[in-house]
């Protein structure tokens, strides 16, 4: 057996006892323990998220999971088969005032990365996608505009792992970039380069194509 399936199996396990966040609304939100190489990290689930018990579910995910398909031949049932996804945060953060959803406070966010932690620990991924400026921040330490991190790639240390990265604006239905200019064509750039990547390329091999 791969030694991380049960390191995996037992972050879940405790990831699903995990009630040190009052605000936060469970359940805890996590896909399956992939064996991969390619980690993908969104912000946190919204509230949907919850009563299908994984990740990326509704409208967001339609979203970014369409782009996979429609650029790489990837659909979203090999995706969520062949790269292990994460969060910054994994129960719904509840909404803000403004009416959009919470974003996740420092002690949340720290409180969360300590699995985070232990799932790069495991994994040791050679590539990491960061989705949205949140998981962005947290992986690159970038808090300016999108422009100015999606369409390259990056090389980076994250919780001791030396990883490339590939940045990906958040695929909410409330925001425009990444349907307008430049969003699109950096959108375009950042998906060409994870099909190049060999991390991926190894993931998705052999995969059925769309």
């Amino acid at each position: 057996m791969d030694r991380r399936l049960p390191l995996l199996q037992q972050i879940h396990r405790d990831l699903d006892a995990c009630r040190a966040c009052p605000a936060m609304i469970g359940p805890v939100v996590h896909g399956p323990p992939v064996l991969s190489r390619v980690l993908l990290i969104g912000q946190a689930p919204g509230p949907r998220e919850g009563s299908f018990g994984r990740p990326f579910a509704w409208t967001a995910g339609k979203t970014l999971f369409q782009w996979f398909e429609s650029a790489l031949g990837v659909d979203e049932a090999t995706f969520r088969e062949r790269v292990y996804i994460a969060a910054v945060a994994r129960c719904f953060p509840g909404k803000a005032a403004s009416g959009g959803d919470r974003k996740p406070d420092r002690d949340e966010i720290a409180r969360c990365g300590a699995f985070l932690a232990r799932e790069v620990d495991a994994l040791r991924p050679e590539l990491i996608l960061p989705v949205g400026g949140l998981a962005i921040e947290q992986v690159l330490g970038h808090r300016g505009l999108l422009t100015g991190v999606i369409g390259a790639q990056r090389r980076a240390v994250f919780h001791g792992v030396e990883t490339d990265v590939i940045a990906l604006p958040h695929p909410s239905g409330v925001s425009t970039w990444h349907r307008g200019e430049p969003g699109k064509t950096l959108l375009a750039q950042a998906l060409a380069l994870v099909g190049a990547h060999p991390a991926w390329v190894a993931a998705t091999r052999g995969a059925r194509q769309a």
